[in-house]
């Protein structure tokens, strides 16, 4: 179980400073081409990310509400994880696939790890 919830606190940290670096650097041109899009988009990562934190901490704590917040966190990571490489794929960036790769893999073990 600890396993699961530093996995994910790390990476729910992660993400909120992924999408800060970014929008900090202006890497993010979307915010003008597609504003409303990307909006959806970052609240959805957003939410990923914060669901992650707190369930993990819940995890941690061994709070009740922890393993299922966990369990639901963790289903959002692996659709952002699925769904986010055929972004980074279009503009040929392809370590990202390698970094999606390994988050569902780990992602899994931590799941598995939860019995």
């Amino acid at each position: 179980m600890t396993f699961a919830a530093i996995f994910a606190i790390l990476v729910g940290l992660g993400m909120i400073g992924q999408w800060m670096a970014s929008y900090l650097s202006h890497q993010i041109p979307e915010l003008a081409t597609e504003p409303i899009r990307i909006a959806f988009h970052i609240v959805a990562e957003m939410t990923t990310a914060f669901s992650l934190i707190i369930g993990g901490v819940g995890l941690l704590s061994h709070a009740t509400w922890g393993q299922p917040l966990y369990l639901i966190a963790i289903g959002m990571l692996f659709y952002t994880a699925i769904v986010s490489p055929g972004y980074f794929a279009q503009k040929g960036q392809w370590g990202w696939l390698g970094m999606f790769s390994v988050l569902i893999i780990l992602g899994l073990v931590s799941v598995f790890l939860l019995h």
